[in-house]
């Protein structure tokens, strides 16, 4: 209501307001300012004719003062009321009025906003061509006077043009960098619209775990900033993408938000809507009175006897409308002052959380990629010393060959647990819910951990309470990796003494049971003051620990943030000279008894024997160990270094199996094989990669790879994997 009362008493007086540094600024009613802002609220008020109507005001203003800037404003107000009613060319021809006119001073943004809408337009025409030289055109002048949010708004309609001309490489390439802007509150709807045109592609695609981390990230992004509109494109497209994967709960609970979403919207527009025709009626009237008033006025200065009655009304109006709009004024000038102060709290607290979020996410993105990145060199040491290992050496190289791959094994140990706990700590880590023999799983880990137990001369013990379930359903690869660092531990710090692992139930509701796990040992214990410590990341306890025993310090924190996850929490007991116990408490389903299939380790070398093997991989050092390798086994290896050497030999040769690389200069060994896929559907593609932060065993498999080796490889797991695949194939 106030923006009309203000716009109406505007009619009959000067505005006054003050500027920053207290000057007085006098805006004045036939001003090229007083009618473009008119024309912007009509238009954003969807009052079409109103709005055309001051527009056009502004324009004969500027060629009656012969004003650049009132001429600019006036097309350019023109031309956006033309676009929103859809009247392209119009628009079209307005802006280009608005570039010829702005050209002709210095650059500014509203420049570049113009040839930003002119793309816009073209868009609309599906003139793509032009549209791309206006969006090329709006970023040089964006970039000329720095402005680099506004040059990612022009980049993501680009994106958009590139989808509507079916070029979706582009403006896949486009969204992702987009994506990977640093996160902050100017970037918010640009990244989550970026992330939910990548999941759109991506579910087009069929690629549907891809599309669910690109919505699910978009869909945070848009939470965090309160865009509604944006919660519930993206809700609906998750929703559609778990029905395709046939996760039903999960698509029903987003489909759920969405109408939600939907319909507290609908509401919200009906009531604005009620409420924008009830305020224009108002206005309506207002301006039907004072149009009454004019008219008897100019009827009864005809008579003289009334002019002077007249002329009090016509001050009394005016004077009531001016203290009207002078308190209005005020009081939006003291909570427009409470608003900015908010603003700045506000302020001060995101960036203190975003240095908070961008110091940790640097921290894991420098861990992962240094542990990343170590272990191609790694890959050529144990390859290198396995292979001079199995030559027959010399008697006096056994041991510095020996030595050396013990070497590289220990660091990959190091490398394996840094990657581990960034891993967990990133959450990019899901929970299984299979079947398993727990009785089974414990007693592999008991004969593999047999020969260390004896170096210390220690007795490995393993105790399971007879009311244990034999099945259980859960996650057997956790559990073991829990089991395994914490049996570690005890087997590093003790000698001469005991380990026991016991299992105990502690009760037992229905199907589902609770297991208490304790292990146990005689080592030399922890300080009571050190027993928190012990579970933070790089933490042994005392340096003089560290150098003692070796170790990264991160086992621990691995075992409990993995114990975290499994709705779990684990507790130490320790007295110095005594020893340990670490104790943790789980939840299981119970499981139906199953018959457990024993793998054939053993390789039957034969299947090796003439197989043609396609190696892709760039790095020269890899190269030549891998080719060793099956040479060794009698494979023919035949090498070339990028993905798409790889497409042009599938094509032209036929070949047993593929070991692909992830990591090739060019489009990468993922992409590649899924070209492969498109006319080759049967030959194993094994990835060869050192698996780092974002990539993951079920990513890798979903381009159409077979099954994935982890560099550096074990060589009896290498040859285990190829055997396996090409069983398969046979």
């Amino acid at each position: 209501m106030f923006r009309h009362l203000l716009l109406i008493s505007l009619c009959f007086f000067n505005i006054s307001v003050f500027s920053k540094d207290g000057e007085k600024i006098v805006y004045k009613t036939d001003s090229s300012f007083f009618y473009t802002e008119k024309a912007n609220f009509y238009k954003n008020n969807r009052i079409f004719d109103k709005a055309l109507e001051n527009a056009n005001k502004s324009i004969v203003f500027g060629q009656k003062t012969n004003s650049i800037d009132a001429l600019s404003n006036g097309y350019f107000s023109l031309a956006t009321v033309y676009i929103d009613i859809k009247k392209y060319d119009l628009a079209i021809e307005n802006l280009l009025r608005t570039v010829s006119i702005l050209n002709t001073v210095e650059v500014n943004s509203k420049l570049a906003l113009s040839y930003y809408n002119l793309g816009l337009c073209y868009m609309q025409k599906e003139n793509f061509s032009k549209a791309e030289s206006y969006f090329e055109k709006a970023n040089s002048v964006y970039e000329s006077i720095n402005l680099s949010n506004a040059i990612n708004m022009v980049n993501l309609q680009k994106g958009l043009m590139y989808l509507e001309k079916k070029e979706i490489n582009q403006a896949e390439n486009i969204f992702l960098q987009i994506s990977h802007l640093p996160i902050g509150k100017d970037t918010f709807n640009l990244q989550s619209e970026a992330l939910y045109q990548l999941g759109q592609i991506k579910a087009n695609q069929k690629i549907n775990n891809l599309a669910l981390n690109y919505l699910n990230r978009g869909y945070e992004l848009s939470i965090d900033n309160k865009n509604i509109i944006q919660q519930i494109k993206i809700s609906k497209k998750l929703s559609e993408v778990y029905d395709n994967m046939k996760q039903t709960n999960n698509s029903l609970a987003f489909l759920k938000i969405y109408t939600q979403l939907k319909d507290s919207v609908d509401s919200q527009s009906e009531h604005s809507n009620k409420k924008l025709i009830t305020e224009r009626f108002k206005v309506d009237d207002m301006m039907r009175s004072l149009e009454k008033l004019d008219k008897e006025k100019r009827q009864q200065e005809k008579s003289s006897k009334f002019s002077k009655l007249i002329n009090i009304l016509s001050v009394a109006l005016i004077t009531i409308l001016s203290l009207l709009s002078l308190s209005l004024y005020k009081n939006n000038i003291i909570r427009n002052k409470s608003n900015d102060l908010l603003r700045d709290k506000n302020s001060e607290l995101e960036i203190a959380k975003e240095r908070i979020e961008k110091a940790s996410k640097a921290r894991a993105e420098f861990l992962s990629t240094v542990s990343h990145e170590l272990r191609t060199p790694l890959n050529a040491i144990n390859g290198i010393s396995h292979i001079l290992l199995e030559d027959k050496p010399k008697a006096s190289q056994i041991e510095y060959l020996k030595s050396l791959k013990f070497s590289g094994n220990y660091l990959l140990t190091y490398i394996n647990e840094i990657l581990e706990i960034n891993r967990v700590e990133s959450d990019n880590i899901e929970i299984e819910n299979i079947s398993f023999n727990l009785r089974e799983l414990l007693n592999n880990i008991q004969n593999s951990l047999k020969e260390q137990a004896s170096q210390n001369n220690n007795d490995f013990r393993l105790n399971i309470d007879d009311d244990v379930p034999e099945i259980l359903i859960g996650d057997p690869t956790k559990l073991s990796q829990i089991f395994i660092n914490l049996i570690n531990n005890a087997l590093k710090f003790t000698l001469n003494g005991f380990i026991t692992v016991n299992t105990k139930l502690i009760n037992k509701d229905g199907n589902i049971c609770r297991i208490k796990f304790e292990i146990q040992d005689t080592g030399i214990g922890i300080p009571k003051d050190k027993q928190e410590s012990i579970f933070e990341s790089f933490s042994q306890g005392s340096v003089e620990i560290n150098r003692k025993y070796g170790g990264t310090g991160l086992g621990l924190t691995i075992v409990k943030r993995l114990v975290l996850l499994m709705k779990g929490k684990i507790s130490v007991d320790s007295e110095i000279g005594v020893g340990s116990t670490f104790t943790f408490n789980l939840s299981f389903k119970i499981g139906e008894q199953i018959i457990l299939s024993t793998i054939n380790n053993i390789i039957d070398e034969k299947i090796f024997v003439n197989k043609n093997i396609l190696l892709v991989e760039d790095n020269k050092i890899n190269q030549m160990i891998t080719k060793k390798f099956l040479e060794k086994k009698k494979m023919r290896c035949e090498i070339c270094e990028t993905g798409e050497d790889a497409i042009s030999k599938m094509q032209n040769n036929n070949y047993h199996l593929i070991l692909m690389d992830v990591h090739l200069p060019g489009i990468n060994g993922t992409i590649a094989t899924a070209e492969i896929r498109k006319f080759n559907t049967t030959t194993p593609i094994i990835a060869l990669t050192a698996i780092s932060l974002n990539e993951n065993r079920e990513m890798l498999l979903s381009y159409g790879m077979n099954d994935v080796i982890t560099k550096p490889f074990n060589p009896d797991n290498f040859y285990k994997v190829i055997e396996t695949n090409l069983l398969i194939q046979n």
